[in-house]
């Protein structure tokens, strides 16, 4: 009779987590054979594969915190930061979003009205409440929301007095990371006090890109404040990827912006490209997200790509970039 050597239920790896390019080893290979040794370059996470009852199959491995990031409004920052978690949960993460934008259009565009809101991530930043309080299921199993207001737009003045002052969402996030997989911030469109908070909570910055000459223009702009907070704050901030939005294949500027991007940023552009689409601007008013409007659309199949390939990033892969890159 043949050995069974089948492994113990808890080492196997839930859905969405076996990696394909670029991951070369899976939960399953480390159980069976050992690491070889890691590229001089390269820092691997300590992965613990002991039971858990909270985190059963990712051992230690921490919350990868993204914000989602660009100073120009209209980029598709907030439609990104919407309907990227449906796709990571949909593949078995656990997912909190961040709406850290007192325009709240994330909020609004998954069904909460923010003027109604009795409490929300402003009142969590201040310490008026714990974060827990303010989290809210959304439709989606595993992908839960800590909505905002207008109350946030206060909060730009009244942090400048305040000790620590760009720390406060880093010091909120702290009590309710280890409770997700990944956590997705939305960032207002500015270089302002709150878009601060935003990058030194984040381990990775995720940068939408609109199809368009102007778009371009800002990416200088916040590679330097990246490295000013690197630098000034001690925070290391890693770029994710680049993430084309807004394209039209038929429409000569975009490929050449698309060209453009890639020639600049050589491997920190997403494969993913979200398209123009009439479906991605018709979801919010019926708050649901793109995959719950047009299952069937382009625009459904690109965001799943893209979570396809944030969750293929192994966290030790991703470097750092900087202006002289």
């Amino acid at each position: 009779m043949a050995e069974n050597r089948s492994l113990p239920f808890f080492i196997v790896p839930r859905v969405g987590l076996e990696p394909t390019r670029g991951c070369p080893h899976t939960v399953l290979n480390r159980a069976r054979k050992p690491i070889p040794p890691p590229r001089r370059d390269l820092t691997l996470p300590k992965i613990s594969l002991f039971v858990n009852s909270k985190n059963l199959c990712y051992g230690n491995l921490m919350a990868r915190i993204i914000s989602i990031l660009n100073q120009k409004g209209g980029t598709g920052k907030s439609t990104t930061s919407v309907n990227l978690p449906v796709f990571l949960a949909a593949m078995g993460k656990r997912v909190l979003l961040v709406d850290f934008d007192s325009q709240a259009n994330a909020t609004f565009s998954l069904g909460i009205d923010p003027k109604k809101l009795p409490l929300s991530v402003y009142h969590a930043l201040m310490g008026q409440v714990t974060p827990s309080a303010i989290i809210r299921k959304t439709s989606f199993f595993g992908y839960e929301i800590m909505p905002a207001s207008p109350d946030l737009a206060g909060a730009t003045v009244e942090l400048v007095s305040l000790k620590d002052r760009e720390f406060k969402l880093d010091q909120t996030l702290e009590k309710v990371k280890d409770s997700y997989d990944f956590i997705i911030i939305d960032s207002p469109p500015s270089l302002g006090l709150l878009t601060l908070n935003a990058l030194v909570a984040s381990k990775e910055i995720l940068i939408p890109v609109q199809c368009e000459y102007l778009a371009l223009e800002g990416l200088e702009q916040l590679l330097a404040t990246i490295d000013l907070v690197k630098n000034n704050l001690n925070k290391e901030v890693k770029i994710t990827g680049a993430l084309l939005t807004m394209y039209n294949r038929g429409n000569r500027l975009s490929r050449d912006v698309a060209k453009e991007v890639r020639r600049n940023f050589p491997g920190y552009v997403f494969d993913a490209v979200i398209p123009r689409a009439i479906v991605l601007a018709e979801a919010p008013k019926f708050g649901k997200p793109i995959l719950q409007y047009a299952p069937a659309s382009l625009a459904t199949k690109a965001y799943r790509e893209l979570a396809e390939e944030i969750i293929n990033l192994e966290t030790y892969n991703l470097k750092p970039i900087t202006q002289e890159e």
